[in-house]
């Protein structure tokens, strides 16, 4: 019986003390959708996540944070700023963003919690309430470097309307701040103002923005050292086309921003860019090589930016363009397409080509342009699949003109020169002298280009 008793007495201790622990969490605000109605006074909270205590974040005093063991001023810190947050709810990826980050290295993770001012049906009280709420992000960071912390250190990542948070605290300490990185920031009220209104390269020592949502809630042109722009900066694949989908439709393109950083954060992705003047002559090939940040490859949206960074700062700002697939991981896998034609008759059309390996078949229809095809022209193409097979046992390739009444003429390729761009270890598919006719398939088996007289 004594037994038992101690049994007992050990079993509801266990639990006072996960209650305790439980209790001693501190979490994001979370707010009851009737008080966007009335409104909120805002109100900043931190709350600390270290690789110590991921699970459980910590209130960070403003003004006694040097009493937190937890927050170490000699190591990295990030702080991490939501937007505009219409319904009070929090957001749904923090926890997810906060272990990632953690992975990267042994920083302070800061989230910031300024619920109380970003909840609000009334989207122009939010956008006032950034000022005050960079203004105390500032204090508080002036009062780290009181104690010793190194501007140099802290990375400051802004989500929508946080990203022009970011960028007050930035401007408001002369642009010392280490890095910034905006994701989708937000666009309405924040077109076509100066940049003293909104995130800008000046607002840090390096800043790198990613654009999903630039014909919906987030803001068009450039913004940072680079800004990378997920196919072309608008419309993201697997959003909705339509209103009749509810709220998805106009949320989905924006908050797309921060589920590839999340991904490439985890490294599940490989989001690699290419500088270029436009999307579409990125997707026309004439983008695909880096010679700028030689020995690095084509930047990478990511955590680690240090490959780009010095070079990308002296550029001044760079727009980088890359595809996605419609869902998670994402990436595609591209090919530079090579093909130099000898056709007799002038002729215009887009490219359907196939990659074989075993029983898997991956299709792209390159058809956002009409390629011109005549007398010893060469074209090059980007080729981009939502998967990556390998070997390539067969290629398949078509021509469509649209031609459906009178002669089919014939197409002479010269060559045809497929170079891997995620896997640039891989050798390079090459085939020659090959006849088709327009609108017709001819499938080869693809050739190292060393073994083809290349």
């Amino acid at each position: 019986m004594r037994m038992l008793h101690l049994q007992v007495l050990c079993l509801v201790s266990v639990l006072m003390l996960c209650k305790g622990q439980d209790s001693e969490c501190d979490n994001f605000t979370d707010l009851f959708f009737h008080e966007s109605f009335i409104g909120t006074n805002l109100y900043v909270r931190l709350l600390l996540y270290t690789r110590a205590k991921l699970e459980c974040g910590q209130e960070l005093p403003h003004h006694t944070f040097t009493s937190q063991p937890l927050f170490n001023l000699s190591r990295p810190t990030a702080f991490v700023i939501h937007g505009y947050r219409p319904t009070g709810a929090p957001p749904i990826w923090i926890d997810h963003l906060v272990h990632l980050l953690a992975r990267q290295e042994d920083m302070n993770i800061l989230v910031v919690d300024w619920n109380r001012g970003a909840c609000n049906l009334n989207y122009f009280t939010a956008i006032a309430n950034t000022r005050g709420t960079a203004a105390n992000l500032t204090g508080f960071i002036q009062r780290m470097q009181d104690e010793g912390a190194s501007l140099d250190s802290i990375h400051l990542i802004g989500i929508s309307l946080g990203a022009h948070v970011a960028g007050f605290i930035g401007a408001m300490l002369g642009g010392k701040i280490g890095r910034i990185t905006g994701l989708d920031p937000a666009g309405p009220m924040f077109a076509g103002v100066s940049p003293e209104e909104r995130l800008d390269p000046s607002d840090a020592q390096f800043v790198d923005v990613l654009h999903t949502d630039m014909d919906g809630f987030g803001l068009r042109g450039a913004h940072g050292h680079i800004d990378f722009y997920a196919n072309g900066g608008s419309d993201q694949p697997g959003c909705p086309k339509t209103i009749f989908s509810g709220k998805a439709f106009f949320v989905c393109d924006h908050q797309r921003s921060v589920f590839l950083y999340l991904c490439a954060l985890n490294r599940t992705c490989n989001l690699t860019a290419y500088p270029c003047s436009s999307y579409n002559d990125f997707l026309n090939g004439q983008c695909l090589q880096c010679e700028a940040f030689k020995p690095a490859s084509c930047p990478v949206l990511g955590y680690d930016m240090s490959p780009w960074k010095d070079t990308l700062v002296k550029l001044g700002q760079t727009r980088a363009f890359f595809s996605t697939s419609n869902e998670f991981p994402y990436s595609k896998t591209s090919y530079r397409v090579d093909i130099v034609t000898w056709n007799q008759y002038l002729r215009w059309g887009v490219v359907i080509l196939r990659l074989h390996s075993g029983k898997n078949v991956m299709e792209t229809r390159m058809d956002h342009n009409r390629y011109r095809f005549e007398q010893y022209t060469s074209t090059r193409l980007l080729a981009q699949f939502d998967e990556d097979l390998y070997p390539i046992q067969k290629i398949s390739l078509r021509i469509s003109t649209g031609n459906v009444i009178g002669p089919r003429y014939k197409l002479r390729l010269l060559r045809i020169r497929i170079t891997p761009l995620n896997q640039p270890e891989r050798p390079l598919m090459c085939r020659y002298d090959i006849i088709l006719e327009e609108n017709m398939e001819v499938s080869f088996r693809p050739l190292p280009c060393s073994e083809s007289n290349d």
